[in-house]
């Protein structure tokens, strides 16, 4: 990948969808910085973050790339740019992410390990969030004799839960793979996980939900894992544990019922499919997730918003009221155009959105 793409990817407020504005716009990621100016992330910040991922092994993975994730690269909100660290062969296999309570009961750590090892053995990649509970057991059985792909929070620098730092240096050595659409250094806030769990299920097949409650963050992923198409699996519990109420009510609106390896196998398609409308409609809502948070307009973009409004205005009568230099005005139209914020209509006129 090259500086320019990096620098753009990583660029505040510049999702797939400006993304492919600035692309279609400007040809090249060059050309997309020099339009965003002072906006785009610093070369020199962008060279230490590629220089220290270098050296810690990981792989670059770009949206648009031949060894991007196939799978993932389907959804609208597809991370722009991945750091991998580990065997890109684990992405190679069929993946079924796995997933469930943090505070798992002691039989449900022991079914989701051994579950992930007997799938693991039948050359499928177990995907986790490594998590405290499930997703560390998960991790683990798939250890015994196969491969784990583990999407973290925070930065590759900044293992989470502190305590599974060595589980992530493991999957890494081991044939594994670590993926994060975070920046080095950035440490996991709560903003984050919903973006770490549109990749679990993005890159999977199917997702095995083990012990979740009612309303909890493991139904919220698979919520996105079923609007994405993805089949849904769920262990049966035991009716009084308030950890199973949530994957009982998946089995009661469709999700497959797992107790064995060849449960998941034989319900596993080869492809995403369209879920019912009926399990959908049981899920919690999963929250918006924040892929392009747009960044402050700029002084002169700001002074052209206070003077616009839905009436369109000439380009000219609109620069000589804010008073701004054509090339002023020009970059603040061009910066309120890829922001979505204004359209441009004809006879050289704007309006807002």
């Amino acid at each position: 990948m090259s500086l320019a793409a990096f620098r753009l990817a990583r660029t505040e407020g510049v999702g797939p969808v400006l993304h492919r504005r600035l692309m279609a716009r400007h040809g090249s990621a060059e050309a997309a910085l020099d339009a965003l100016g002072p906006r785009a992330c610093p070369r020199d910040l962008a060279l230490r973050e590629m220089e220290a991922l270098e050296r810690m092994g990981a792989h670059l993975l770009f949206l648009g790339a031949d060894d991007y994730p196939s799978l993932l690269a389907e959804l609208d909100d597809a991370p722009l740019l991945l750091a991998a660290l580990g065997d890109m062969a684990a992405l190679g296999q069929r993946c079924v992410a796995m997933v469930g309570a943090r505070n798992a009961s002691a039989l449900g750590r022991r079914f989701a390990e051994d579950l992930a090892d007997a799938l693991a053995v039948r050359d499928v990649t177990i995907v986790s969030g490594l998590a405290r509970g499930i997703d560390t057991a998960a991790h683990l059985g798939a250890l015994r004799s196969g491969r784990t792909v583990a999407a973290v929070a925070g930065g590759l620098d900044q293992p989470y839960p502190p305590e599974n730092a060595k589980l992530q240096a493991r999957i890494a050595a081991e044939g594994g793979l670590v993926l994060s659409e975070a920046p080095l250094g950035t440490p996991p806030r709560e903003r984050h996980f919903p973006r770490r769990n549109r990749i679990v299920a993005g890159v999977s097949l199917g997702v095995v939900v083990v012990e979740a409650a009612l309303q909890s963050g493991t139904l919220i992923t698979a919520r996105l894992a079923a609007e994405a198409g993805r089949e849904l699996f769920a262990v049966p519990g035991h009716p009084l544990d308030p950890r199973c109420r949530g994957s009982n009510e998946l089995l009661r609106r469709g999700a497959q019922i797992t107790e064995t390896a060849a449960d998941v196998l034989d319900h596993l398609p080869a492809a995403p499919v369209a879920r019912r409308r009926m399990l959908l409609d049981s899920l919690p809502q999963a929250p918006e997730i924040p892929t392009e948070a747009p960044p402050a307009p700029s002084d002169a973009a700001a002074q052209l918003l206070e003077s616009l409004g839905p009436t369109a205005i000439s380009v000219d009568e609109l620069g000589r009221r804010c008073q701004l230099s054509a090339p002023e005005l020009a970059g603040a139209l061009m910066e309120l155009e890829l922001a979505g914020r204004i359209e441009t209509l004809p006879g050289n006129r704007v309006a807002l959105r």
